[in-house]
């Protein structure tokens, strides 16, 4: 059994690695957005390079890689330790993924992923907090760092402290991924996406 789970894991890894951003842009705009934009395979910069509908895309594969894993492992065996593992090696493909030189995203659409099968109701607040905040700013970053933020609190308030170990993991993953965002923030330098998109539309 034992075996099974480390095998579970090692398998969320892997999934978690596929670069489904690149795999799209690639093959339908046959760029690598890792060259333009904010040089990111995330589902934002994929809209921004290629359209709106293949940021949708690719934002549905990033979930679905977070999403399925985990729950599978509730099926497995719902023990909240081996399901956080799973979640995490999820994510942490996503972001060292081993076919891109353990490199890789962002890990905001992952970790979504890895909490619709285990914290459904606190997910949906932080991810409305997440579209108000994107709404009101124009900034998706602090909409992402918003959502992982909040998650934690969501968790506590509604009594599933099993999970609160793993959304505080994801959140300083996330955070670290954004420190460049989060200084350009502090700057006043981050792009907001419906600019960024009105601009593409109108060069286009």
């Amino acid at each position: 059994m034992l075996v099974g789970q480390i095998l579970w894991i090692v398998g969320a890894y892997i999934l978690g690695s596929v670069p489904f951003g690149l795999v799209i842009a690639k093959t339908f705009c046959h760029i690598d957005p890792r060259l333009d934009g904010s040089k990111s395979i995330g589902a934002t910069n994929i809209s921004r390079l290629c359209g709106f509908q293949y940021g949708v895309l690719t934002l549905a594969c990033d979930v679905l890689k977070g999403a399925i894993p985990v729950w599978g492992a509730m099926l497995l065996e719902p023990r909240p330790v081996f399901v956080s593992l799973t979640g995490l090696a999820c994510v942490m493909g996503h972001v060292f993924s081993c076919f891109m030189h353990l490199r890789g995203g962002k890990a905001v659409a992952t970790s979504i992923g890895v909490f619709m099968p285990i914290a459904f109701w606190p997910l949906l607040g932080s991810c409305a907090l997440c579209m108000l905040v994107i709404w009101r700013s124009g900034f998706v970053s602090l909409g992402s760092l918003t959502l992982l933020a909040s998650l934690p609190v969501f968790l506590i308030f509604m009594g599933m402290y099993q999970w609160l170990p793993l959304s505080l993991c994801l959140c300083l993953v996330v955070f670290v991924k954004h420190r460049e965002n989060i200084s350009r923030l502090r700057a006043g330098t981050e792009k907001p996406w419906l600019k960024s998109r009105q601009k593409k539309d109108n060069i286009q």
